[in-house]
């Protein structure tokens, strides 16, 4: 399983300890936040994957975080609302806010898990297991650690490759500094984000990834990157 960060907003200790216990046994990343205020700062800093969100909290609600994060937020992160609220208005005023799933309390840990896991792969959040990636000109071959473009053989350090199967894996995507830095280095967001950017400048020329190849890969401001084809096969 790739290296998932769900963040969880709940404030009652012990269903969140529950929570957590649960998703980590699953193989997940877990950070739990007791109030929404302090959720939004850690999306605004390192960001999550996935969260998993309460209703009812001191402050400000689920909901409002929700609509809160569906504003800020340049990607699409994917959300869960685990309430005791059932009514389908509730429900219906969930979704409508962007909510992608919604699972009612008590929460049964292997229904849970299996929502969580149907929800990664639907968002393109579970890593690709195969061997290799053909995209475009470009074929990846991961057991090899070898990147062909057309008949050409380029020559990328283990970082750069693993770094570039990433991007190529989540083309399109914009990918947060902290997500890479996680499934490429195995690293937190303490890490100087420069060595991020160090790389991808690197892979960027030496995989020719511009415009005038078709290719873009771009910086989105104070988040991440993205990787986009700008051709369409005939």
């Amino acid at each position: 399983m790739s290296k998932i960060k769900i963040g969880i907003l709940e404030d009652d200790e012990d269903q969140s300890a529950l929570l957590a216990l649960w998703l980590q046994e699953a193989g997940y990343g877990v950070e739990v936040y007791a109030e929404g205020t302090g959720f939004i700062r850690a999306l605004q800093t390192s960001g999550f994957d996935l969260v998993l969100l309460d209703w009812n909290l001191p402050e400000m609600s689920g909901l409002e975080v929700l609509q809160w994060l569906r504003r800020n937020v340049h990607t699409h992160i994917p959300a869960i609302f685990l309430t005791t609220r059932t009514e389908e208005k509730h429900i219906v005023s969930a979704l409508e806010a962007g909510a992608d799933d919604y699972v009612t309390k008590p929460a049964r840990p292997h229904e849970l898990i299996a929502r969580i896991g149907a929800l990664a792969r639907r968002s393109g959040l579970m890593e690709d297991e195969s061997d290799s990636l053909e995209v475009g000109e470009f074929i990846l071959d991961r057991k090899q650690r070898k990147v062909l473009k057309g008949d050409e053989s380029i020559s990328l350090t283990l970082r750069e490759f693993d770094l570039a199967w990433v991007l190529f894996a989540n083309l399109a995507k914009i990918l947060s500094r902290d997500y890479l830095l996680r499934n490429v280095w195995n690293l937190g967001n303490a890490v100087n984000t420069r060595t991020v950017d160090t790389h991808i400048s690197k892979v960027r020329t030496k995989l020719g990834l511009r415009p005038e190849n078709g290719w873009q890969l771009s910086s989105v401001y104070h988040y991440g990157y993205r990787l986009e084809c700008l051709t369409t096969e005939e």
